[in-house]
């Protein structure tokens, strides 16, 4: 029942990923891609958990939170570039 459940949850998340890399593509603003890439970065942090559970490895979390730490910095940084547009001051 659990792989069931994991598998219609992976096919979920991998259809709102692709919707995400579109928004990413023709998104009008800048800002709209932005929040698309900040929005696929978590989608793919749940797909790394996902295959962690799947599969009962431990190391996958840990690529999951690194993942997650890079996706914060770098939407934090773009967002800093839109606003100022610098990065380090």
């Amino acid at each position: 029942m659990l792989e069931i459940i994991i598998m219609i949850a992976f096919a979920s998340i991998t259809i709102a990923l692709v919707l995400n890399f579109y928004r990413l593509v023709v998104g009008p603003s800048s800002l709209d891609r932005i929040l698309a890439l900040d929005t696929a970065y978590i989608n793919s942090v749940a797909l790394i958990v996902l295959i962690g559970i799947y599969f009962d490895n431990p190391l996958y979390f840990e690529a999951a939170l690194l993942i997650a730490l890079m996706g914060f910095v770098g939407t934090i940084s773009l967002s800093k570039y839109i606003l100022r547009g610098d990065i380090i001051e």
